[in-house]
């Protein structure tokens, strides 16, 4: 990573305090083999592969949290350019909105602006990870029978992240020279939860396939935004889609 790359990825950006594993734990190795394979040039659809001889449940642990982290990294990057003024809506693309539903304050599918939609959230997988009852840190404690759906909810919930990033923001990621570190990142985030099935296929609409497809892309990453939304012209894209009829998906 370039020294310019550092200092915009730095942990002062972070939008929420990193969720670590502790050292000696079994989840700790499966992390450090999770990381040393990705920083290898392994091939990232090899990456997500379930070793053999390890606990499903373990390996999802270790993406949900790890993705977490670095998703609240590339989301405190450009944090300060999401505004209820610049996102009224959490939108998802032309034809999507996400509105807000937690069963505590918002018991109905609620719209809201993005920043407010994204502190929710962030609050809401902080809780989720942080509960011993659901993300067991002690050895010999079993995660609980629910934990997969769970896991499922949090990943569908931080793919929106991704989408909105990458329609409202990814002109600033470009500007910080972050793209290649996002792409790589939402590469390995849609290879993992396809591989083993975490979200429905119509959830990943957003952004599809081909927007994390080829070496291509990788190699010139503002490909990907030319893929995804190159029939628009770039500088009326906030204002088309937020007035454009949309589709409401609540998890």
């Amino acid at each position: 990573m370039s020294i310019a790359l550092k200092q915009v990825f730095n942990k002062d950006k972070t939008f929420r305090p990193k969720r670590k594993f502790e050292p000696g734990t079994q989840r700790f190795e499966l992390h450090k083999r999770a990381q040393a394979s990705l920083n290898s040039g392994v091939d990232l659809k090899a990456a997500v592969q379930l070793p053999s001889g390890e606990d499903q449940n373990d390996w999802v642990a270790v993406h949900v949290v790890d993705f977490f982290n670095r998703i609240n990294l590339i989301y405190g990057t450009i944090c300060e350019f999401c505004t209820e003024r610049t996102c009224p809506v959490m939108s998802g693309g032309p034809k999507y909105e996400y509105r807000w539903q937690d069963d505590m304050k918002y018991k109905k599918p609620t719209a809201l602006p993005a920043p407010q939609y994204m502190n929710l959230l962030m609050d809401w997988i902080e809780v989720q990870i942080n509960n011993e009852d659901i993300f067991p840190t002690s050895v010999g404690v079993p995660f609980p029978k629910n934990f997969l759906q769970i896991c499922k909810k949090i990943l569908c919930r931080l793919f929106r992240v991704f989408v909105h990033v990458y329609i409202h923001h990814f002109d600033r990621i470009i500007l910080m020279g972050a793209e290649a570190h996002v792409n790589t990142c939402y590469k390995h985030f849609y290879y993992f939860v396809t591989e083993l099935n975490l979200i429905d296929r119509k959830e990943l609409e957003p952004l599809p396939e081909g927007a994390c497809q080829t070496d291509t892309e990788a190699k010139n990453p503002a490909a990907v935004f030319l893929l995804l939304f190159g029939h628009f012209r770039f500088g009326g894209l906030r204002d088309l889609w937020l007035n454009l009829s949309a589709k409401h998906f609540v998890r």
